[in-house]
């Protein structure tokens, strides 16, 4: 079967490669769409970041080369052995996040996970097995296409509850990217009443207007931090920082009120320089989020199927698989217009 497989910075081909055995836990997915996450594009810009290549990875038991995409939803091809809760012919996206689960949810991250597509194979070929725990069954109100936003809205939704965000509260998301753009969203859906997003771009900050901030700031033009303190004169209730840059970490914290929050969603591929006397001075409590709880997953599922979440919006582009790095991880680099950009496999509706 066909597949973006990594190997290096910058060096992702497409080639055949051959499914593995399915294991009695698992399912085959026929997929039919996947998304490229920023997660992917950083292995590809700069990787490895989390990808295995000195040694297996403890919980997949697989290094690069891999299959990369862990976005991603389709239709069920096969049933292993000890398969119950689903059956050959249903809707389901994946997700991805593999653990020890030794923890109580909330906790089980942090003792060690992995993920499908990122330290083992993934969703950007024709099929895909994934142990049944990580399957969740699609609602007819949700096509596959909306299937693959699943795993990145749950980021979204596991930030804002992180950020323990009420109703009324005022927020400031620092990156209108992706995760940005859909912390947005999940904001709003939460019932903020001011959703500030900052960004160098003008289109990424019109995206974010069009879906739901109430102000956006262009940071390369104005003082950011002064910007936020003309709408809220004594700082947000929670700031979203989601470029994974020194400057904006920093501006997130200097945007909050004392004894607010500050949320860590983005990546940092590399150290950044910062005294913590920062938040001894600010009364600024700072929390991260990586991924999300299985049962933050399933309300992501629940609330698009119902319609409460509307992330279709951030998708700029539909491409194919054997253009996946001319127009998917290049215009992704190049282009600042694009958001989220999804990969045509099957096609399924």
């Amino acid at each position: 079967m066909k597949a973006a497989v990594w190997y290096g910075e910058k060096d992702i081909r497409i080639e055949d490669r051959e499914l593995k055995a399915l294991k009695d836990n698992e399912v085959t997915v026929r997929v039919a769409w996947a998304g490229i996450c920023g997660s992917d594009l950083h292995e590809y810009q700069e990787g490895p970041v989390f990808i295995p290549t000195k040694e297996k990875d403890e919980l997949t038991g697989e290094i690069a080369p891999l299959i990369m995409g862990h976005e991603f939803a389709g239709t069920i091809e096969k049933v292993g052995a000890n398969v119950t809760k689903f059956k050959v012919g249903d809707r389901v996206a994946i997700n991805p996040t593999l653990t020890h689960g030794n923890k109580p949810e909330d906790m089980d991250a942090y003792d060690g996970f992995s993920f499908i597509g990122l330290h083992g194979d993934g969703g950007f070929t024709t099929y895909a097995n994934a142990p049944e725990s990580n399957v969740y069954l699609l609602p007819e109100t949700m096509t596959l296409e909306d299937g693959a936003l699943v795993e990145p809205t749950a980021v979204a939704v596991q930030a804002v509850k992180e950020g323990d965000l009420r109703f009324g509260d005022t927020v400031a998301i620092f990156g209108a990217g992706p995760i940005g753009l859909l912390t947005a969203i999940a904001a709003k859906a939460a019932g903020a009443s001011k959703i500030i997003v900052l960004d160098l771009s003008e289109t990424r900050l019109e995206k974010a207007k069009e879906l739901g901030a109430t102000h956006v700031i262009n940071s390369g033009e104005v003082n950011g931090v002064e910007a936020i303190r003309a709408i809220v004169p004594d700082g947000v209730d929670v700031s979203f920082e989601v470029a994974g840059v020194a400057p904006t970490f920093k501006q997130a914290i200097d945007a909050t009120r004392a004894r607010g929050t500050m949320v860590i969603v983005s990546i940092f591929a590399r150290p950044i320089e910062w005294n913590p006397i920062h938040l001894t001075n600010t009364g600024v409590k700072i929390t991260s989020s990586i991924a999300y709880t299985p049962t933050s997953f399933q309300q992501t599922v629940d609330l698009m199927g119902s319609g409460q979440l509307k992330p279709q919006g951030i998708i700029t582009g539909r491409i194919q698989l054997d253009d996946i790095v001319e127009k998917g991880f290049e215009a992704l680099t190049n282009d600042k217009s694009q958001a989220k950009i999804l990969v045509e496999l099957s096609g399924e509706k």
